[in-house]
């Protein structure tokens, strides 16, 4: 980061400023002073547009408002409803609106007993909270009504709005900070831990909640920041914080602010320094901080006292209200960028309310861009075609993740540390990173590697990763991979490692101290150690290792140089320190008499050793051999610099919108050889061009002569200057032009070859020579100018027409635009292609539309079956092998998706044999494992009712004997009688197709066979019996509980008949129990006599029951009250009403579901699929059936 003072504004008549507001929104800057002095400015919008050139801007809106009287010493805008309110030392309050491009009063207010020491709008803007400092508190609306208003018993200084509205801060003149709720109900105080012990009240000084409005940087970021006078600020990322940051500025009187995202805090204030003549006084001075409380960069501004500050909109700006001076800093952010591959430019940015890093790589020169998505991005550096990432983990507090990437972002390799790092770099083959104390290096993979003998034996070493302490490299000569350590330990250092630099030759290591250590590579050799009287926080080796550039905090640009002398002399500060060490490469090193100021970034070029590139304040500085060409003013980043040719990226516009950059944000800026030498081609002559390359004898020099030569047909002069610059491809170039007669084929020609091609097709096109135009756009792959070439010019066939398509088809393909894809493989009628496509865009409808519109037999159905089957579509898939005959795979795909019914079905059909053995050995397989749950689904998408009923059966069984709630045991009785209606079903159905079909006749037998053997045959007769039992079983409980014992009794009694289902035990102690209550003793008699003659009970157990019998009928006599009788709706003779059998006619009554009693109506209900009957009354009112549960 970087900051420079870079406008002044005077403020008239030396009057003194109190206040400064920058609107954020629209520009507006407000400044209130003495003498109610206001005054709302507005700079040219030079930075919306892109201030390319850093010029100063121009006021464009300079309007004094009247009607303050005293020193105006609050300004708040309001952004959402663009308005502005300011206070006085009096107590006024005026409220202005901007109305046809001037600034009026909107409303007045004056409550004429106290200064008003803070206003602040909340986040929406809707509301506005003002405070005076004898405790007074109003909040009103942005219409001007008021809310409430409190006068609290204390003096207030400040007032914040939680970024929620929910809360409001007040900071008292005594030093506490107070939370109070939207209404003005205290909660609590807001604990702070800067206070210093017997110091006494410390002032606060300012107090800002950032509200969030353009997301934040990290999820638990702190967005509250307190400071005192002494210099202390509290940073919290709540009002609960317990845990805050504390900073220690060593300044005073501060003033703070964040800026539009609230990733960085400017404070200002105080601070002792010396003057230009030495004297120790107070200054001003601009300090920046990220959320974190880490120090990035100070300023000192002339002037006497720094009374307020305010950020601009784009986070680019500061204005300080100073004296009577509005002074302007331009702040350079540390942007997580990095270029790489000459085209291709890495940034990394947030989104509001997401936690992720959005990471973009976007090549400008074809303007593709690729983005990733990464969690707290640390940093991105680059060499070569390489992008490393530095990031932090999610999970573990210490943990770093060091991920290489190639040009479009995808993961080469993948490191986690276990420490914080302190600097990196990468070269071609490694990574280096750096703590305090250690150094750790990796080799990753990469294309390169394979060539480099060197690294390829490290390899073989398994020297693939290593570390080493610092302080153990002592001697010149030593090897880092010669020492051995006991285990990976950062310790304390007393000298530790502030800045690493790497190239493919060396790494150069600079200590706290000023020590410089180089390292050859790849074996990690230190050759030297230098001492410099400079701590640089930048460095960076020049294109063949011999320079190094050093970048200090303070922005001072030094330049050390590594040089072959074998005179040696090592005496004095900034030389080599021998010791007692040999020279290994007889290397020298020494500071260049060069330095400048003000500089926030610096590159070498990557061409030419002894030439780079300066970025200072505004300026760009090109320096060969140290020597300054013109400055030329610009505001951007280095984006590459070879060929006498600076690329700059303006990272500051891409940032406002990352998600879609333009080609308009890189710019080339040509060096003072070049723009020297058009100027002699445009002024003078060809020799003095010649002479002027010959001076300056530097390969593109010649290639812009031979590039005029050839515009002016001049092929002779173009000849002589490719040979100067050894451009082979040139000189053959020349020949082949030569050849031709044509002087427009030729200048089409000269045209492609200096990359024109636009005006190369348009002289084509003029000479009526389509076919060449056609030619060149195939031979550089332009597909879709062939396409717009073929069609509007009546040349080329439907071969070419369809390559041309299929080729665009795969250009939207490989960038993994599918639906785009999809429209040109239609067009180029690309089955194969058009089958992925649809496959990645899960558009299933299509690829089956696809599907059927093929012929049979043709070979793309292999691959529709293959997918269908992925995707779980047996049909689909089926039907796609059996376009193509291959059952096999039919049938396999219908087993692998367990659609065991489409799989017998089909072998039936085609005499598949195989299937019943398969079939049976899965079974038997899920059998095996107890899974008895997927083995009865098995068998029901096989149609194999009887064995799926047999199953069902027998866990029923198993329920029965572990004792199971009667409620799973009825529904698996249940679901094994559905199954078995569902066998019957389907013996019905074959058997009707019994003289039509052998093969269906012989599956019959086998089912009836089965049948016999594997399925109990009273379940077989009588398949609901299970579930009646367990159903009315159930029924007589619920009556019990629910005080029905009528209607218990009777379903007790039916009860009976299910013994062979229900332990006897269990339905005549149901029976006995519901009749006692309901004082039928003979029936609760007939149900002891019965537990006593079971012969399965023990001794005990009947010593039990008789034993209660005996206390129960020594007591009640047993008899059974009279029961109601009724008439048989067959003979009329009478019968009591829980009988179900008339012994006069001899008809059984059926059992009614609902009830449990016999139905002796003639009218009544019956299910259509348990086949079990109710009273129509009783079952009007039920969804579905009792019993079976079939909706109704």
């Amino acid at each position: 980061m970087f900051v420079y003072l870079s406008k002044k504004i005077s403020i008239p008549n030396g009057i003194n400023l109190k206040t400064i507001a920058w609107n954020n929104d629209q520009g507006w800057i407000a400044c209130g002073g003495t003498d109610g002095l206001l005054k709302v400015l507005k700079l040219e919008n030079n930075t919306n547009n892109g201030d390319k050139k850093g010029k100063s801007s121009n006021l464009s809106m300079n309007q004094t408002l009247d009607g303050h009287g005293g020193s105006v010493l609050v300004a708040s805008w309001n952004q959402q409803y663009h308005k502005l309110a300011t206070s006085d030392e009096n107590g006024l309050i005026i409220v202005w609106i901007l109305y046809k491009g001037t600034w009026y009063e909107e409303m007045i207010n004056n409550r004429n007993k106290s200064v008003v020491t803070d206003i602040q709008w909340n986040k929406t803007g809707e509301k506005i909270g003002i405070i005076y400092k004898d405790g007074a508190v109003i909040v009103g609306s942005v219409d001007g009504s008021r809310i409430w208003g409190k006068e609290f018993p204390m003096e207030l200084l400040y007032l914040q709005w939680s970024p929620d509205s929910k809360f409001i801060l007040f900071c008292t003149m005594d030093g506490e900070i107070h939370l109070y709720d939207a209404d003005g109900n205290f909660i609590s105080k807001v604990q702070t831990y800067f206070n210093e012990t017997g110091v006494g009240v410390i002032k606060i000084s300012g107090c800002e909640w950032y509200n969030g409005l353009n997301g934040y940087v990290d999820q638990d970021v702190p967005c509250l920041a307190i400071a005192l006078e002494n210099g202390k600020i509290q940073l919290m990322r709540n009002e609960k914080d317990n845990e805050p940051i504390i900073i220690d500025t060593a300044m005073r009187y501060l003033n703070i602010k964040w800026n539009r995202d609230g990733s960085l805090l400017a404070v200002t204030g105080m601070q002792y320094g010396k003057s230009s003549q030495g004297e120790n006084k107070e200054v001003c001075v601009l300090q920046i901080y990220d959320a974190y409380g880490k120090y990035l960069r100070s300023l000192r501004v002339p002037g006497k006292k720094i009374s307020s500050l305010s950020w601009e909109n784009s986070g680019l700006h500061i204005a300080l209200a100073i004296d009577s001076f509005i002074y302007f800093a331009n702040v350079r952010p540390n942007y997580k960028w990095t270029s790489l591959s000459k085209d291709v430019i890495a940034y990394a940015y947030s989104k509001p309310n997401k936690s992720d890093t959005y990471i973009t790589f976007w090549n400008s020169k074809t303007n593709e861009k690729y983005t990733k998505l990464y969690t707290k991005v640390i940093s991105l550096m680059s060499y070569d075609v390489y992008c490393l990432i530095v990031s932090k983990s999610t999970t573990e507090d210490n943990q770093y993740i060091f991920t290489v990437v190639n040009s479009i972002g995808t993961p080469i390799h993948t490191k986690v540390i276990d420490f914080e790092p302190v600097c990196y770099g990468i070269n071609k083959t490694r990574v280096y990173i750096a703590s305090s104390d250690i150094i750790l290096y990796y080799q990753f993979k990469s294309s390169t590697n394979g060539n480099n003998i060197a690294y390829n034996a490290l390899r073989k070493k398994e020297f693939q990763e290593y570390s080493f302490n610092i302080d153990d490299i002592k001697n010149i000569g030593t090897s880092a991979q010669d020492i051995s350590f006991g285990g990976f330990h950062i310790s304390e250092t007393n000298d530790p490692i502030i800045q690493i630099a790497v190239s493919d030759s060396y790494l150069i290591v600079a200590r706290q101290s000023g020590a410089l250590l180089q390292f050859s590579l790849p074996n990690v050799i230190l050759e030297n150690q230098y001492f410099i009287s400079h701590q640089p926080q930048h460095m960076q080796l020049n294109c063949d290792s011999t320079m190094l550039s050093l970048i200090d905090n303070s922005g001072i640009l030094k330049i050390f140089t590594f040089s072959k002398n074998e005179n040696v002399n090592s005496n004095g500060v900034d030389g080599l320190v021998k010791s007692t060490n040999e020279i290994i490469s007889g290397n020298t090193g020494k500071l260049l008499d060069f330095e400048r100021k003000d500089v926030w970034e610096m590159k070498w070029s990557e061409d030419s050793p002894d030439s780079f590139v300066v970025l200072e304040k505004t300026r760009i500085i090109v320096f060969n051999n140290c020597e300054a060409e013109e400055p030329v003013s610009y505001i951007g980043n280095i984006f590459d610099f070879r060929d006498l040719e600076i690329k700059i990226v303006q990272i500051d516009e891409i940032m406002k919108n990352p998600d879609s950059p333009v080609k308009d944000y890189i710019s080339i800026i040509e060096t003072k050889h070049v723009r020297e030498l058009r100027r002699i081609l445009e002024e003078e002559d060809m020799s003095k061009a010649f002479e002027y390359a010959e001076n300056n004898p530097i390969p593109r020099l010649w290639k812009i002569i031979s590039f005029s030569a050839l515009n002016n047909f001049n092929f002779d002069v173009a000849e002589k200057a490719f040979a100067k610059c050894q451009d082979y491809q040139g000189l053959q170039f020349i020949k082949s032009l030569k050849k031709l007669n044509n002087k427009d084929i030729q200048r089409a020609e000269i045209a492609t070859y200096s990359g024109n091609i636009e005006l190369a097709e348009k002289i084509y096109i003029e000479i009526d020579r389509m076919d060449l135009a056609l030619n060149l756009r195939i031979l550089l792959g332009d597909w879709f100018r062939v396409v717009y070439l073929i069609q509007s010019g009546d040349i080329g066939d439907d071969v070419l027409l369809n390559k041309a398509l299929n080729s665009i088809g795969d250009y939207y393909y490989e960038n993994q635009r599918w639906s785009q894809a999809l429209n040109y493989y239609v067009q180029g009628n690309n089955i194969e292609k058009l089958i992925q496509c649809y496959y990645l865009l899960e558009d299933y409808n299509g690829l089956e539309k696809l599907m059927n519109s093929l012929p049979d037999n043709d070979p793309n159905f292999k691959t529709f079956g293959e997918i269908f089957k992925s995707s779980g579509m047996s049909h689909q898939a089926v039907k796609a092998y059996m376009k193509i005959g291959d059952i096999k795979s039919a049938i396999d795909t219908c087993v692998y998706l367990n659609q065991w019914s489409d799989a017998i079905e089909l072998a039936e059909k085609h005499n598949f044999k195989d299937i019943e053995t398969l079939l049976s050995g899965y079974a038997k397989r899920l059998l095996k494992e107890r899974k008895i749950i997927e083995a009865i689904e098995l068998y029901r998408k096989a149609n194999y009712c009887q064995k799926s009923a047999q199953l069902l059966y027998n866990l029923a069984d198993e329920f029965v004997k572990q004792n199971k709630s009667p409620l799973q045991i009825k529904k698996l009785y249940v679901l094994a009688a559905l199954e078995v209606e569902r066998y019957h079903q389907l013996s019905k159905s074959k058997g009707q197709k019994k003289n039509n079909d052998e093969a269906l006749a012989a599956l019959e037998g086998l089912l009836v066979e089965d049948s016999k053997n594997t399925m109990n045959a009273k379940f077989l007769d009588n398949a609901w019996k299970g579930a009646e039992a367990y159903h009315y079983y159930i029924l007589a409980q619920q009556q019990y509980y629910q005080g029905d014992l009528d209607a218990a009794i009777k379903t007790a009694k039916h009860l009976c008949e299910y013994d062979d289902i229900i332990s006897p035990k269990k339905i005549y102690c149901l029976l006995a129990l519901i009749s006692f209550h309901n004082r039928c003793f003979a029936t609760c008699s007939k149900a002891f006599v019965k537990l006593e003659s079971m012969q399965f009970l023990s001794e005990q157990e009947k010593d039990d029951i008789e034993k209660l019998a005996l206390s129960i009928f020594t007591k009640f006599v047993p008899e059974d009250p009279p029961e109601k009788e009724v008439e048989c709706t067959n003979c009329g003779s009478l019968l009591k009403e829980s009988e179900s059998y008339c012994s006069s006619c001899h008809l059984n009554f059926p059992i009614c579901i609902v009830t449990g009693r016999p139905i002796i109506e003639p009218y009544h209900f019956m299910c259509h699929v348990c086949k079990r009957r109710a009273i129509e009354r009783e079952i009007s009112g039920l969804q579905c059936c009792p019993l079976c549960h079939t909706t109704l």
